[in-house]
């Protein structure tokens, strides 16, 4: 792997690559709304991709008939729209075979609850994408309507279809069905607490039990799931995740992986009663010879190190010598989905307490378990750089310069782009390993990076630059950075607004020049800047710009520092006056 190309997603052209955070993820979700708008272009219009030229044809690469070919009132008809996923033109024509007295069959029926539980009431993506498209080009409305009217629209959808309506098509249909069978209550259940009804999915569950019917797996799942919404005290919770089981026991339903990590996941919910529970959850896993998945791990770490309570690494290391044998694939919508942005990776939430357990052995075994075979693929490109952000954070805290130093080569740009925290820890680290010859490489990465304008890291970069004095080489270096950082404070333009300098940025700078010989450049620091932002500079700054014009034999330079400092009311300025009588020749004119 090359460690200066960028992510593979992206286009190998320097223009198209790049250059930090911010970029890779305005590029990458670019890709994916292209991709997103070819998809919906052919949707949206078949007939235009209707002629076949491939030899052989591939069907599964031919655009989808989205569109009804059944006309008339039929069962068919209504099993056809059902398929095609149209809510609104399934329940119309539902509609019309119960009043024009047409039987419909209990499987059809089932179908269509399917669908109304799985859109909660609510209009699929494709008949929304249709209905917008029928409001923009209604005749007579002008743009700033039509704007707005897709903005409430927005609004109402993101409001309405993830909530149960009070009785709602999915009521009204289950209630006027001819029969009902154990299909039908567990899609009511199932439905219900996907969008928000937990209460009334157990009621449902009730009147289930009261006829008798057994519910299957997937009903119990989410039932597990409903618990923290059906009871707020923690005991409670547990006591009816136990009953669901019972009942699931009872009647001789084989819970799956799902069904544990339902029962993690409430657990989550429970306080410090998680942590007894949980335990005996995983080792019940184990006797039905159940796999655990990422979110097994994730609900186990969650409900382990809550919050800060970091007393021991004990759990994650048992974790970590059982994902160590293993290569995961999806099984749960939890499995690196569901996560927060600072605790995904299947272990990440681990990674994280990595970090805060100042761990670093643990934090490379957990960076080699998420380069074993495909677990990369878990996080997406955010997840990713959240989660090498935090590895190199604690690189730079824990490890040798050396060891920091390779893996920032090789990590940036081609696995992440680092942060300004990562980029102050990194100086921090150079620091405290007295490296400081590599900033001025680092300032270059900085610039591109785009954190050339970050007051934060560009007085930490000038002030460990300024410290102290370095071989002339080295010098050299830092005045050029501190030439650049000058420029960006003094560039200005319509799109960003001009950096402010700091007294103590002025200060760095001035030092810096002075060490080099750049007495106009360290001087127009100390003139123009200075008295720009009402600072003083202070008698370092005096001290070394003084040893600059020495340097350099430049008596009318020292003589201009010490009227200055006589201007400004300083101390300083009988021993700088003092000092120049005496290192100088001067003239009669300059005495």
């Amino acid at each position: 792997q090359d460690p200066t190309a960028a992510h593979y997603m992206f286009q190998d052209d320097p223009f198209l690559m790049p250059r930090n955070a911010a970029n890779a993820r305005l590029y990458s979700l670019s890709k994916e709304a292209g991709r997103n708008a070819a998809k919906y272009i052919i949707k949206q219009f078949p007939q235009y991709f209707d002629k076949t030229f491939a030899e052989p044809n591939i069907p599964c690469l031919m655009p989808e008939t989205l569109t009804p070919e059944i006309e008339g009132v039929s069962e068919e008809a209504l099993k056809e729209r059902i398929h095609l996923r149209r809510v609104k033109d399934s329940v119309d024509l539902f509609d019309q075979l119960v009043q024009a007295g047409t039987p419909v069959s209990l499987e059809t029926i089932n179908s269509l609850l399917d669908l109304l539980c799985f859109y909660g009431d609510g209009e699929s993506a494709l008949e929304k994408q249709e209905e917008q498209k029928e409001d923009l080009e209604e005749p007579g409305v002008n743009a700033s309507e039509q704007k707005a009217r897709k903005r409430q629209s927005q609004r109402g959808s993101q409001s309405s279809d993830s909530r149960w309506r009070e009785n709602n098509n999915a009521e009204r249909i289950f209630k006027v069905m001819p029969e009902r069978n154990a299909h039908s209550y567990c899609t009511m259940i199932r439905g219900m607490v996907k969008h928000g009804a937990s209460a009334k999915a157990y009621d449902m569950y009730i009147d289930m039990l009261n006829e008798r019917h057994k519910a299957d797996v997937h009903t119990f799942n989410a039932l597990i799931a409903a618990v923290p919404y059906l009871k707020e005290r923690f005991l409670e919770r547990w006591e009816l995740a136990k009953v669901f089981l019972n009942h699931m026991a009872q009647q001789e339903v084989q819970p799956n992986l799902l069904t544990f990590n339902a029962l993690l996941k409430t657990l989550r919910r429970c306080g410090g009663l998680g942590k007894s529970m949980s335990l005996s959850v995983i080792k019940e896993m184990e006797a039905l010879d159940i796999e655990p998945s990422l979110a097994t791990y994730d609900h186990l770490l969650s409900i382990f190190y809550r919050g800060v309570d970091l007393c021991s690494s004990g759990i994650i290391l048992e974790v970590l010598d059982d994902v160590e044998k293993r290569s995961f694939i999806p099984q749960d919508p939890d499995d690196g989905m569901d996560f927060n942005v600072s605790d995904n990776l299947h272990c990440l939430s681990s990674g994280e307490k990595c970090c805060d357990l100042k761990d670093i052995k643990l934090a490379y075994r957990l960076n080699k378990v998420m380069e074993k075979g495909d677990n990369w693929k878990f996080l997406d490109m955010d997840k990713l750089n959240a989660y090498w952000s935090k590895f190199f954070s604690l690189l730079c805290m824990m490890e040798q310069i050396d060891v920091v130093l390779k893996w920032y080569k090789e990590m940036s740009p081609s696995v992440f782009y680092p942060t300004p925290k990562n980029i102050l820890d990194l100086l921090q680290a150079l620091d405290a390993a007295n490296h400081l010859e590599v900033i001025p490489s680092v300032w270059e990465d900085m610039k591109q990076l785009g954190f050339s304008r970050r007051n934060d890291l560009l007085e930490e970069l000038l002030s460990l630059m300024s410290r102290e004095r370095h071989p002339d080489e080295i010098q050299l270096a830092f005045a050029k950075c501190a030439e650049d950082i000058k420029a960006f404070h003094e560039q200005s333009g319509r799109e960003q607004a001009p950096l402010e300098w700091t007294g103590s940025a002025l200060g760095h700078v001035a030092l810096l020049f002075s060490r080099v010989g750049r007495t106009q450049d360290a001087w127009y620091v100390m003139m123009e800047r200075f008295q720009q932002i009402n600072r003083i500079p202070t008698d370092q700054v005096m001290d070394e710009f003084f040893a600059c014009a020495k340097q350099t034999n430049c008596p009318d330079e020292a003589i201009k520092l010490v009227k200055l400092a006589a201007s400004l009311g300083l101390p300083s300025s009988q021993r700088l006056k003092s000092r120049t009588e005496k290192e100088f020749e001067l003239s009669e004119k300059q005495r």
